[in-house]
């Protein structure tokens, strides 16, 4: 990411934070919606609850943009964690779809071309991380 999509992408989350929850219950509804194949795992999960880890662990990645390298060993472990939970690796273009949507409607005409690239630069990077550590669990697919 360049200093700019990063610069962007913070300034463009300080818009999401007041309106949190809101913003996790459309990603988790646009998921559902585009991605039938994540609503079970989910069916245990207490989502006001989840609403909120999400929205923390977006906070955590966004404030650490400009320096990954101590957040990479946690995405790993989320990687590595998630393959329990069922998700695949298909799943993290779902997620990254929903996550554009949801960000696309939070911030209106705040969504420009530029803020749409940064977002996608930063996904790309954390969900890499990701997807890459997820390889690495036996029988993950």
């Amino acid at each position: 990411m360049t200093p700019d999509q990063k610069a962007l992408v913070k300034t463009t989350w300080s818009l999401v934070v007041p309106i949190a929850d809101t913003a996790a219950t459309l990603f988790y509804g646009r998921l559902f919606e585009i991605d039938p194949s994540t609503r079970p795992m989910f069916k245990s999960t207490d989502m006001p609850e989840q609403r909120k880890k999400l929205m923390q662990a977006l906070a955590t990645v966004i404030a650490g943009l400009d320096n990954l390298a101590p957040l990479i060993p946690v995405l790993e472990t989320l990687g590595r964690k998630h393959v329990a939970y069922g998700v695949l690796d298909k799943h993290y273009d779902s997620v990254g779809t929903a996550l554009l949507w949801t960000l696309e409607q939070g911030l209106q005409t705040a969504w420009t071309p530029p803020v749409q690239d940064a977002w996608i630069a930063a996904y790309t990077a954390v969900a890499g991380v990701m997807r890459n550590a997820a390889k690495t669990v036996p029988n993950a697919a």
